[in-house]
Formats: structure tokens, sequence, C-alpha cells
């Protein structure tokens, strides 16, 4: 008997602990190295628990719903069983992807290297996928398009089975991701001084845009033309040019940011999150819209990292997605202001003292008033507003 023992990973020095969700291997089971044990939910993320080697599951410690810590021990492979428990494959049986290796068969069409590894990390099976580039090579948005797609006859979110009768109710324990969304709100409204600023912007420049290029843009770059890139651009200019709003507070001590590390807040079924786009100045439109698409894809199956949601300077949120005309967010500390986007619609409007309809957007500025001044996140607002409606000339011209 070779018995090794199986441990929670290292967690964040932000996370004291988490919670076991379920087993998906019993004892007496056999298991494949790479293959998961267990998702492990924190307050972030979940992450899935790979066993490091083949053998047959011969203990668990820890059982569903348990709380555990880094390092600590779970469970028992003993790695001396293999060859009597796992079965032996034959040439029909299908093959069990590894953690290093996707899945791929023997007849899949050719896929690129980043492709391969996106793959791996969403396991998705590219046997089945229909390549868009070049001679039909499976790129890294053919899988993201695989994984943005439901299954069929598979909802989005599961339904709570609430008891019959005339006036049932059902108690359902939050879970650790719930449970830290609260905290944080919480925490940002009892320790900042949020006040929020709005403004109105026209869309008609960023949409007509889009219209004209948005074929030939998919066309060479893969991936959607959306809006949320014009808004991450705006953001940044309006940051360069107002330092104290991408800055946070630390006890008495203002800390600015030299660097640019935008949160995209996206929902999940688990929850809000906020996958960070670092040196978000840096970044192309294209670059920036590859980002923002990877991030929904995982986020849907719950594949975001921990060192991908922490961190963060500024954030943009947004509500128009689900129909949100107006609404104040809430700031994501430690950061000092978060942009909030909401549904675009045709209003009438006043232009050279003519009535006409334009495509609308209210913008909402939710700002830590401890630091920043009502001046300045006004004005701050105002440069994102003429920005998007002077595109891409201020981009171009850096004004």
């Amino acid at each position: 008997m070779s018995i090794i023992e199986v441990k929670v990973p290292q967690l964040s020095e932000s996370v004291s602990e988490a919670s076991l969700l379920t087993w998906h291997k019993q004892v007496g089971q056999a298991v494949k190295e790479g293959e998961n044990l267990i998702d492990i939910e924190t307050d972030k993320v979940v992450l899935e628990l790979p066993a490091i080697k083949s053998g047959v599951l011969v203990k668990i410690i820890k059982a569903d719903g348990a709380k555990v810590g880094s390092g600590e021990v779970i469970a028992q492979i003993d790695t001396a069983a293999q060859a009597a428990e796992l079965p032996v494959a034959t040439p029909a049986a299908v093959p069990v992807a590894s953690a290093s290796a996707p899945k791929v068969s023997p007849q899949a069409a050719a896929v690129s290297p980043s492709a391969r590894k996106m793959a791996n990390a969403l396991d998705v099976d590219t046997a089945g996928l229909q390549g868009s580039g070049r001679k039909g090579l499976v790129t890294k948005e053919d899988v993201l398009g695989a994984v943005q797609q439901p299954a069929p006859g598979q909802p989005m979110i599961a339904p709570v089975a609430v008891p019959a009768g005339d006036r049932p109710e059902q108690r359902v324990p939050m879970t650790r991701i719930r449970q830290r969304i609260a905290e944080r709100l919480l925490q940002s409204q009892q320790n900042s001084a949020i006040l929020t600023t709005f403004n109105e912007v026209n869309m008609q420049p960023v949409i007509e845009l889009r219209n004209k290029y948005k074929e030939a843009f998919e066309k060479k770059h893969g991936v959607k033309l959306g809006f949320s890139s014009f808004f991450v651009k705006a953001v940044v200019i309006a940051l360069q040019k107002f330092p104290i709003v991408n800055a946070s507070v630390d006890g008495t001590d203002i800390i600015y940011h030299g660097y640019f590390d935008i949160g995209m807040a996206i929902g999940s079924e688990r929850g809000l999150v906020v996958p960070i786009l670092r040196d978000a100045d840096k970044m192309s439109i294209a670059d920036i819209e590859k980002s923002i698409a990877e991030y929904a894809a995982r986020a849907k199956v719950g594949k975001i990292t921990m060192e991908e949601l922490t961190g963060g300077t500024f954030s943009i949120t947004n509500g128009g997605v689900f129909g949100s005309m107006l609404s104040t967010p809430i700031i994501n500390p430690p950061q000092s202001a978060i942009l909030g986007i909401h549904a675009t619609k045709d209003r009438p409007v006043a232009e050279n003292g003519q009535v006409v309809i334009r495509p609308m957007n209210y913008l909402a500025l939710s700002y830590d008033h401890r630091i920043i001044d009502g001046r300045e996140a006004v004005q701050f607002l105002v440069t994102i507003k003429e920005v998007l409606e002077e595109f891409p000339a201020r981009v171009l011209l850096d004004l």
C-alpha cells in the first residue's frame, strides 16, 4: 500500500478558508492523474482539485460542505492499488483528458496552441468544433463560442425547489461567494463616503463606427466588436487626466497608481465577479474585446482564477445588458470609484435649437468623496462623455 494525501491547494493571502462542494469520486473508486476530485469554493472563485497521482480513493477525511484551509488534508489515495483497481483501456475506449492534455480526438481538426490551452482550461472537446481559422484551424474564438452556447435543454440557473403550500418558504444558505459579495458591499458603504454623479452620452458616433467596421473587425481579429472596449478606452483616457480617481485610500494615506488595471463586472450563476484587465492602457480594442469575451466564457463555467480577480484600480459595471436605465453602482474596495453603464435608448434631445432623436446612454460615476472632490468627479465623467462622442478623434489625438 502506498498512500498519498490529497491537500487543499495554497489559497491567496486574502482568503482564510474555503468550502468543499461536491466530491466527484467516492471511496473505493479509481482515479486518474489530473482527474478532478472535488470543487473547492472560496469567496472569490471555484477551484478544481485534480488528483496528483493515479490510484484508488481509499479515504475521504472532509465531507461535502466542510470548511477547509490551505494545505489541509481532505482525502487519501492508494497509488499501489492502481494496477488492480483501474480499468484497462481498450482501443474502443474514449480517452480521459488529463490536466496537461486537452480533449482532442485523432480525427479532430488542427487546433492552434492557444486554443489547445484554452480548451484544456475550459474542459472543451475540440473534436466537435468547426474551425474558423485558415484551412479549418480551430482558434481561441471557436473555443469561446462553444463555451458561450448553453447545452441543449440546460437552464442557465437551476431553479430553487420551493415546497408546495399556500404560503411556501424555503431557507437556503448563501454560497461562500455570495457571502463575500454581501460583506464587501457592506464594507464599501460603511468605510467610504460614496456619492454618485450622472451624465448622458450620445452613443451615435460609437454606434456608427461599430456598424461600419464590425464585420471587418471580426474577420481580422476573430472576435465580435462590442461596446465595452470603447468604454474601457474612454475610462483610461479620463483616468490619465484625473489620477486621483485611479487612486485608493490606505489609512491616512492616498496611494496613486501609475498603472491602469480595469475591473469588468461580469454576472455569473454563482454571483458577480470582477476580473481585471491588466495594463488596459497598453491594450488595443481587439485585445480588450478578446479578454472580456474570454472572461465571460470562463465565468460561466467557474474557471476564473483568484489572481485574475485580485487587484484593480477602477471598475466598470454594465447594468444595461439587463435593461437597466439608471443606477448608483457601489464601489469595489479598495478602489475609489466605479463607472455604471446603462441601456442605450433613443430619446429626444436638443441640438442647435432643434429637437432630434439620438441613442442616449446615462452614465453614473460613484466615487469616494474622502479623496475625490465633486469637481474632479464631474470633470472625469465629462471627459468620458467627450471621448465617446468624438471617438476615435480624441483617442488618436490623445485629447
